[in-house]
């Protein structure tokens, strides 16, 4: 489970093992026994919530977003 980036009592992260098929890249980010799921091709869009309130989750968005190319990358190297 490849840890990218930490932040405010965030982790952002993917699994090793994303199934098989792969499924397309995306970021799962943890809070405190909570957490989300946000796509980041074609664009950044959350794919699923668990437990995440509505603010917390346009302030994680914004986050996804500023750090888009840096999980993109580390997705890309990681499963090339």
């Amino acid at each position: 489970m490849p840890v990218i980036l930490r932040d405010d009592g965030l982790k952002c992260f993917f699994y090793a093992n994303e199934g098989h098929p792969r499924e397309p890249a995306h970021i799962h980010v943890r809070g405190t026994g909570i957490e989300a799921k946000f796509w980041l091709t074609p664009d950044v869009q959350l794919a699923r919530n668990d437990g995440f309130d509505a603010p917390s989750l346009r302030r994680i968005e914004r986050l996804v977003r500023q750090h888009r190319e840096r999980f993109l990358r580390a997705w890309n190297e990681y499963f090339a």
